[in-house]
């Protein structure tokens, strides 16, 4: 089986197209949200999934279960608000907005409807 997934830690010669994934501070608000949800015990794993449309990352409360929400970036969004999203295991959208930062910031999990 062929993947095309790549890893890539250094790539001074910026041959990884990042428009087709999370940029470098886009992953870091991501993974410092995970972190603290983590530590707060409400989030267990988290999962990526990559297409030619959009890439999301996937929260977990037990890796044996669906995911509970999907904070994605799309890359080709019909207007600017649906350029980053939260959305439920079914693909509903909860929140969105032009701007991650702002979307994670102005989001209560607690209350987030699941």
């Amino acid at each position: 089986m062929r993947s095309n997934l790549k890893l890539v830690v250094n790539n001074p010669d910026n041959k990884i197209d990042e428009k087709h994934f999370f940029e470098k501070d886009e992953l870091k608000i991501i993974l410092d949200l995970y972190a603290k949800m983590v530590s707060e015990g409400s989030w267990k794993d988290y999962g990526l999934s990559i297409s030619s449309k959009q890439v999301g990352f996937s929260v977990f409360r037990n890796a044996t279960e669906n995911a509970l929400y999907k904070i994605c970036k799309n890359f080709k969004p019909k207007n600017k608000n649906l350029k980053y999203l939260i959305t439920d295991t079914s693909g509903q959208i909860l929140k969105n907005s032009y701007d991650l930062k702002i979307l994670l910031k102005n989001t209560n999990w607690k209350k987030l409807k699941k």
